[in-house]
């Protein structure tokens, strides 16, 4: 909301910039903290600086390429599946081998406890790790982000976002006729979309484990195809967005959705049926979000407030629908509640789409109709002439 706010009073590159900057010092601080408060204060500033990149990333992308951004919003989408792919795996080769807690005996863990006791309140708030791996591992990752920050710097002290600026304020008379219940309509699609995608990928490990009787390395094997089939049609988005509009692909991934929801619900305890539905659901959930950012702006220009405003919907669906499961998963054990709420998620998603849609196109449809009338009746006097 903040970040939504920022990107329409100053320079979208330098508040960028900023946010990855203050990541970067989190990153930095967040092995050396010793006491809980300081680390819920690190986990704040990432919250604050993820929330400014997830919008302003977003209304970039929007303000220089317009309508032909779809590419480009895939693209951006792209990286942050690879990132989120990638990120554990290089931060577990940096911890590497860690020392066991079996190591610790019970005599030698008694005294450590009652020190720690007598001793907390002169704890200090910052201090080296025990483990330097683990320093490595997020100053690696800071360090990379500092440097991308460095470009976004380099971007506003060369004033290239002039033209960013321009291109946006030409846009600004393109303003739908229902533009806030497009909005609105959006907010609650992505809040299905989102809390669908995360809470899939959060409880498919659990599921795989309690419900279909997997061992943990069929499980995570399962969990890996999801995510893995979700970063590769995120790449492939790339380009396919340059040949198909983004309601066709929305359409699509809506279809795909529903379709393996659906095969999840009737087949839920067959391992194979898992294994084919789950890629299947993967792949389909990858493009609907930037390709609901890119559709919206072919009918109303987004500025900050607009993005945040559905981004917040996306994220309110990520903190809600799992919240709700965990609910209704400990009152019904014997259920696949997981896999109701998904299929649940997939049909409001696939009812909003063409309700937006028929919205958005309502006007062009009674502007195409009057330019007709106005035609045939500017023609009728030319054939009574005849």
């Amino acid at each position: 909301m903040i970040g939504g706010v920022l990107l329409d009073c100053m320079n979208q590159f330098l508040l960028l910039g900023l946010s990855m900057l203050a990541t970067t010092v989190g990153l930095y601080l967040t092995p050396f903290c010793k006491q809980a408060v300081l680390l819920i204060v690190m986990m704040s500033v990432f919250g604050v600086s993820f929330g400014a990149l997830d919008t302003g990333g977003n209304v970039l992308i929007l303000a220089l390429w317009g309508d032909k951004s779809p590419p480009h919003m895939q693209a951006l989408h792209f990286s942050f599946a690879l990132g989120a792919f990638l990120a554990p795996l290089l931060a577990k080769l940096a911890l590497g081998p860690t020392e066991s807690a079996d190591n610790h005996t019970e005599t030698d863990f008694l005294p450590a406890a009652l020190n720690a006791s007598s001793e907390a309140a002169s704890d200090p708030l910052l201090a080296a790790p025990h483990d330097m791996n683990l320093l490595w591992a997020y100053a690696s990752i800071g360090t990379y982000i500092l440097v991308v920050s460095l470009f976004f710097f380099a971007l506003f002290f060369m004033k290239s976002s002039r033209q960013g600026k321009s291109t946006a304020s030409a846009q600004q008379s393109r303003r739908a006729q229902y533009h806030k219940a497009l909005l609105c309509l959006l907010f609650l699609f992505f809040f299905f979309y989102v809390g669908a995608e995360v809470t899939y990928g959060s409880y498919l490990f659990s599921f795989a484990t309690t419900h279909v009787g997997m061992d943990e390395r069929e499980a995570a094997g399962l969990n890996s195809i999801f995510w893995g089939t979700f970063a590769a049609c995120r790449g492939l988005a790339i380009l396919f967005a340059t040949c198909l509009r983004p309601a066709t692909m929305i359409v699509l991934s809506n279809i795909g959705s529903l379709a393996s929801c659906l095969f999840l619900v009737l087949f839920d305890r067959s391992p194979l049926c898992l294994w084919i539905a789950t890629s299947v659901y993967g792949a389909s959930m990858a493009t609907t979000f930037p390709s609901g950012v890119s559709w919206i702006e072919q009918y109303t220009t987004i500025s900050g407030k607009s993005a945040a405003f559905f981004v917040i919907g996306g994220t309110l669906g990520e903190m809600a629908i799992p919240a709700v499961i965990g609910i209704l998963q400990r009152q019904y054990p014997d259920l696949p509640v997981v896999l109701y709420i998904c299929l649940g998620s997939a049909i409001c998603t696939a009812i909003i789409f063409p309700v937006m849609y028929k919205l958005a196109t309502l006007p062009l449809y009674h502007h195409r109709k009057r330019n007709r009338k106005n035609k045939d009746q500017k023609a009728l006097p030319s054939s009574f002439g005849l």
